[in-house]
């Protein structure tokens, strides 16, 4: 069977194993959720509002929102939701003034998007810079300080690190504003896409364009270099055995100078795990975008799943998990097609 054909049937594989395994996140989801103690009427009416006005609040939300029909069994709350969903209706935000779950997604989103994609291409610069300097010069101070930077950086609370670099560069050195997308006295730019920085290049707004680049600068750093400690230790580690390959021994027998060899041959090959691990780094990224948000007082799609939570606005965090878990679907197929297109000794 050609190697195009193998690539197909396994697509096929996975784009039918999606939905399973997004069916099996919204059951774990959906069942977590009843299981929690409380419910919204606690939350809006306090816990001193009488039976009677807790029972009329439940019904009048059941009306709009299936899970929270609790005279149902609870099986048919269940297959009510997942209908709900097949049609693409996750309900309304009980604290978004009854703003449709979807549009909330689709308001707050941009802004994580934002957040994400700085975040991974500093993780990424940061994490193989580090990696690749510690595996050129193995046995070294270098490769110690590589190895010291990929632990501390993976383990260090991303609030906390946050909070530090808010008190340095923010209060204490003026260099980046405390938090928030964008200085509540100025407009940002009209959407296109919703990403500030793209959307104040496509309307060639070059002052908004480095405005949105000084407000995102902070929580990427923060999110960005606690995740670089991942690629640091998988390109020190491959690029360390990448080097005591044939063909890098043939390369230095050939008199090619060894910076060269480095960058140019065994770099390349090293650099094949860091794509798996990207696929593998979006579901850290979108955990770590919570923390990041909250901290930052970033207006995303994570600080709105973090409130929900806190004023138990179930089909707000039903919905937001749900689109969580099918990013991290979607990039985990993409990742492994990318990874079997550029290393032909990859079989599925």
């Amino acid at each position: 069977m050609s190697r195009s054909k193998t690539l197909q049937y396994y697509l096929a594989a996975r784009l039918l194993l999606a939905p399973l395994m997004l069916l099996t996140i919204v059951t774990l989801v959906f069942f977590l959720l009843k299981a929690t103690p409380g419910d919204p009427a606690d939350m809006f009416l306090g816990a001193r509002a009488s039976d009677a006005t807790k029972a009329e609040f439940m019904k009048n939300l059941c009306e709009k929102q299936p899970m929270f029909c609790i005279e149902q069994p609870i099986y048919v709350q269940y297959f009510r939701y997942l209908g709900n969903i097949l049609q693409g209706n996750f309900g309304d935000s009980i604290t978004s003034s009854g703003k449709a779950v979807v549009n909330v997604i689709q308001e707050n989103f941009p802004a994580t998007l934002e957040l994400a994609i700085g975040s991974m291409v500093i993780a990424f610069v940061v994490g193989v810079i580090m990696g690749t300097i510690g595996a050129a010069r193995p046995g070294t101070k270098s490769e110690v300080g590589g190895r010291l930077f990929g632990i501390v950086s993976y383990s260090l609370p991303i609030f906390w690190v946050g909070m530090l670099l808010q008190l340095v560069f923010a209060v204490q050195l003026h260099i980046f504003p405390l938090g928030g997308r964008f200085p509540a006295n100025l407009t940002p730019p009209a959407k296109i896409t919703g990403l500030y920085t793209i959307d104040s290049l496509l309307h060639f707004d070059i002052p908004s364009f480095f405005v949105s680049i000084h407000h995102l600068a902070l929580p990427c750093l923060t999110l960005g270099i606690l995740l670089s400690g991942i690629f640091e230790r998988i390109v020190r580690v491959n690029l360390k055995q990448s080097m005591k390959a044939e063909y890098v021994e043939a390369a230095r027998a050939r008199g090619i100078p060894e910076n060269k060899i480095l960058i140019s041959h065994a770099l390349k090959n090293a650099m094949i795990p860091v794509i798996t691990v990207l696929g593998l780094t979006t579901a850290s990224l979108l955990g770590g975008a919570v923390l990041t948000e909250v901290t930052f007082s970033w207006p995303g799609l994570a600080s709105q799943l973090y409130e929900a939570i806190s004023n138990r606005d179930y089909p707000t965090v039903q919905g937001i998990m749900v689109f969580f878990a099918a990013i991290v679907v979607i990039a985990s197929i993409l990742i492994d097609l990318i990874n079997a297109w550029i290393d032909p000794r990859i079989k599925y």
